[in-house]
């Protein structure tokens, strides 16, 4: 695990210095994984209607409920490696 965690680690730091400024959808990816490999399952209040950013992390976190935190920080690092 602990590999996993260091590398999970460099993938948050290489994901400040991509080359180029990810899509909308690949940035809700980052974040919720991130989110689902640091926090778990999503557990906080939806946002209302006049929130929409918000409302749209918590819905792409909310989506990957039941992931293993292992699963998203291999996913995660996948997806920056990927962008890199």
């Amino acid at each position: 695990m602990s590999d996993l965690k260091s590398k999970f680690e460099a993938a948050v730091a290489n994901s400040k210095n991509l080359s180029e400024r990810p899509d909308n959808a690949t940035l809700l990816k980052i974040y919720a994984l991130y989110k689902q490999a640091t926090s778990g399952d999503n557990g906080e209040k939806k946002p209302g209607f006049t929130d929409m950013v918000g409302r749209a992390k918590w819905d792409a976190w909310n989506g990957l409920k039941g992931t293993d935190a292992k699963d998203a920080m291999q996913q995660y690092i996948d997806l920056i490696e990927s962008l890199s």
